[in-house]
């Protein structure tokens, strides 16, 4: 695989979640910005619950971009995705604060959110289709491990950068130009995206589908009328693999940060999180040699095991328990999410594929597994029990890791180009 398509393919994923990372960790600060309040919680809150709009946009920018990416190309709808997210960040960062002009600031930020949320829909599935579609066939786990493991890097990124400034900016400084400068970033991240994104050719995929004139020119419905079962399927792995990776990325710092320093428990958070990008290439390259099946059959079972003792590590009050129970939950969650990156590209045919593992996805991922962090916050707050969220992660694990067991499909080796046959459901013929 050339390497320009592999540096085109994971730039805009790692802005997107880079983004994800600057934005959380800021989040008091932009509270105060944005939405000035006499309780800081309630501004807190308005912050978080912006947070949480570009989830409920994720859906719809999934079906745009899907939808374009089947039929004007991949690359396009690529291009398209990194451009939106750059210049929603980049205009986040040069918005005027609510005391310059009052409600306008926070309806814009609302307004950008929306439009990183669209972006966002169509990236991940995107590069993974990009990327799948270049690979060798015993490869295509391995390369899809790229996209995994360059989204947890983004957030390492990220978070310690806004540690950084947080350590040598006063909270005067860091309220009032400070928190602007990681979000101005997303512009030399975006156009260098955007220009190698266009400068790429087409995947070997997809000019094979135009050559055939096998291009859809309403791959939403067509997906939505022949891939149903792929459809709920795909959102199974997208929500269980979405749910573990925000309880790995935020929730666990915020847990294990009650009872110490918010820094040691990003510090915690981001050395487990690189443990977890060094584990993603060895998921891809099991899965090329066992299959897709029983790795995230067995990874998300093991979500359900682990879940409580890792709780129990995390909430101990020792900084070296708590990054021991964020290591062992990342074995099983580098497995889930570098077979969401393949699993949900090789379900659908060539002609529905972007659709469809966008769709899936977004809805799995958006508000389904987007709200996690949250579920899990007011799980401990109402009942008083820091198992409670453990309880609810092992209880999603074990009901979908079942599912999963009876009905995905082997998709290891499967012909990307073959638009005639359906996956194969495990247990059928």
């Amino acid at each position: 695989m050339p390497r320009r398509v592999v540096t085109a393919t994971l730039i805009g994923n790692f802005t997107e979640w880079f983004d994800f990372a600057v934005y959380g960790a800021v989040a008091v600060t932009l509270g105060r910005v944005f939405f000035p309040a006499t309780d800081s919680v309630v501004s807190l809150l308005a912050s978080l619950a912006v947070f949480g709009v570009a989830y409920v946009f994720r859906p719809l920018g999934g079906a745009l971009l899907g939808s374009v990416g089947d039929r004007y190309g991949r690359r396009v709808a690529l291009s398209a995705a990194v451009l939106g997210i750059s210049v929603a960040t980049t205009l986040i960062a040069v918005l005027p604060s609510y005391a310059t002009i009052g409600f306008w600031a926070p309806l814009l930020l609302v307004l950008l959110r929306c439009v990183q949320g669209l972006s966002a829909g169509g990236e991940w599935t995107g590069a993974s289709a990009f990327l799948a579609e270049y690979a060798p066939p015993d490869r295509r786990g391995a390369r899809a491990a790229l996209i995994s493991a360059s989204g947890g890097l983004a957030i390492v990124a990220g978070t310690v950068l806004v540690l950084l400034l947080e350590s040598t900016l006063d909270p005067a400084q860091m309220q009032s130009w400070g928190w602007r400068l990681p979000f101005l970033l997303a512009a030399p991240l975006g156009l260098t995206g955007l220009y190698l994104r266009l400068r790429l050719e087409e995947t070997p995929v997809y000019q094979q589908l135009q050559a055939q004139d096998g291009v859809s020119s309403s791959p939403l419905r067509d997906t939505l009328r022949t891939e149903r079962r792929n459809l709920l399927v795909a959102f199974a792995c997208a929500a269980i693999t979405g749910v573990g990776f925000y309880y790995l990325a935020t929730y666990f710092a915020n847990a294990m940060s009650v009872d110490g320093s918010r820094r040691t428990a990003l510090l915690v958070s981001s050395a487990a999180l690189l443990v977890y990008v060094v584990l993603c290439p060895l998921a891809g390259r099991l899965s090329d040699r066992i299959g897709r099946r029983p790795v995230y059959v067995g990874a998300a079972l093991a979500h359900a095991v682990l879940a409580v003792p890792v709780l129990l590590l995390i909430g101990s009050g020792s900084p070296w328990a708590a990054f021991l129970g964020m290591c062992l939950f990342a074995v099983p969650q580098a497995g889930l999410n570098v077979m969401s990156s393949i699993v949900l590209v090789e379900l659908f045919p060539a002609r529905t594929r972007s659709s469809g593992a966008a769709v899936a996805f977004s809805l799995g991922a958006g508000p389904i597994a987007g709200t996690a962090p949250l579920v899990a916050a007011a799980l401990a707050a109402g009942t008083g029990s820091p198992l409670a969220p453990a309880l609810y992660l092992a209880s999603i694990a074990l009901v979908i890791g079942l599912v999963l067991a009876k009905v995905l499909p082997e998709t290891a080796g499967r012909s990307l180009t073959d638009d005639t046959h359906p996956a194969r459901v495990a247990g059928t013929t």
